[in-house]
């Protein structure tokens, strides 16, 4: 979305734990919902995530950009990379935010990454995860090994930098 020549940017932080009810609708945390109305983003789009089984909610904006990134990268002419195009986006439902807050989950998606009544909700940058409780624990890495990965990682960001720059 552009408001006043600059690119609205959505940065979405949390983990909330919400309850799905017995017709699949879910409340959109609101700190996630004010960003939302803030940035006229009403409509999302639901997918389950390519490594992960979890659900990924795009707002309207970041979906439109990560298909035409995808698409950039594509030959519409070759055949391969055109069923990988059709597969990420056949797989994609768009969902409003009723006037109560919240979402329809289909089922299908539900019963995809094993949601039954409990969830959670990530902020991750700008977009949101949605997963079963209980199968966030188990992706997380543990503590000293996250911390070991993060300060490789951050070590390899610095030389690169460094590289850059000289």
């Amino acid at each position: 979305m552009i408001l006043e020549n600059k690119v609205l940017m959505m940065q979405f932080l949390g983990n909330i734990e919400a309850k799905i009810d017995a017709k699949t609708r879910v409340f959109v945390p609101a700190a996630f919902r004010k960003i939302l109305q803030s940035s006229g983003q009403n409509t999302l789009i639901l997918r389950k995530d390519i490594f992960q089984d979890c659900l990924i909610l795009y707002p309207l904006q970041v979906w439109e950009e990560e298909v035409a990134r995808l698409r950039s990268r594509l030959n519409r002419w070759d055949r391969e990379q055109q069923a990988l195009f059709r597969q990420f986006v056949v797989a994609a439902e768009r969902l409003e935010i009723d006037a109560n807050g919240r979402i329809l989950i289909p089922k299908r998606y539900c019963q995809m990454v094993g949601i039954v009544s409990e969830l959670r909700f990530l902020g991750v940058d700008n977009i949101i995860e949605i997963w079963a409780n209980e199968a966030l624990d188990e992706t997380l890495i543990p503590a000293d090994e996250f911390s070991s990965r993060i300060q490789v990682l951050m070590k390899q960001g610095e030389a690169n930098n460094d590289t850059q720059n000289n």
